[in-house]
């Protein structure tokens, strides 16, 4: 059974700690323990999970898992992506944009022109960046584009309900 679309990767589980079934946890939230706000996990094949304590370690943070009570059963979960309903994320109002919502997204230039499809976002540590698939046939003859996601200077409109992202771009770029 594989996750479906309403789970969204917060984190993922790391190496066992100790011998009492406590991990390691590898954080993706913007502050790390702010993984433990979006209660409860999914690991594996959809089970569901609840966190019985949780404290720093170091740099990073540890938990004890219920039902993860030895190290055996800590190796079992060792590498599992941290999911969560995408229900559990704050509403971002109108301003505000998750990278999951840009997959898939039209984007076309302030003159309107149709770059295409929306691959996949990422950061490259300077900003962010959409990974443009262009349609067939692009008249520029490109297969792809990668755009800095910057508002104002490159990004004129997000528009969730149409699925549309207006770019001030040269499409022979």
């Amino acid at each position: 059974m594989s996750l479906a679309s309403d789970k969204v990767i917060v984190g993922k589980i790391g190496a066992p700690y100790g011998v009492k079934g406590w991990v390691k946890i590898n954080s993706y939230t913007e502050t790390p323990a702010g993984i433990f706000e979006y209660l409860p996990w999914f690991l594996g094949e959809e089970k569901e999970y609840q966190i019985d304590q949780w404290r720093p370690h170091g740099k990073s943070l540890v938990a004890k898992i219920v039902g993860v009570d030895s190290r055996d059963d800590a190796e079992r979960i060792k590498n599992l992506d941290i999911n969560i309903n995408a229900s559990q994320l704050p509403d971002l109002g109108d301003e505000g944009v998750y990278w999951r919502e840009l997959t898939g997204m039209q984007v076309v230039t302030t003159q309107g022109y149709d770059l295409g499809v929306v691959k996949e976002v990422f950061n490259t540590g300077a900003n962010d960046v959409i990974h443009v698939k262009a349609n067939v046939g692009d008249a520029f003859g490109q297969k792809e584009r990668l755009l800095p996601f910057v508002f104002d200077e490159v990004v004129q409109e997000v528009d969730k309900e149409a699925k549309v992202i207006k770019v001030d771009w040269d499409p022979g770029f």
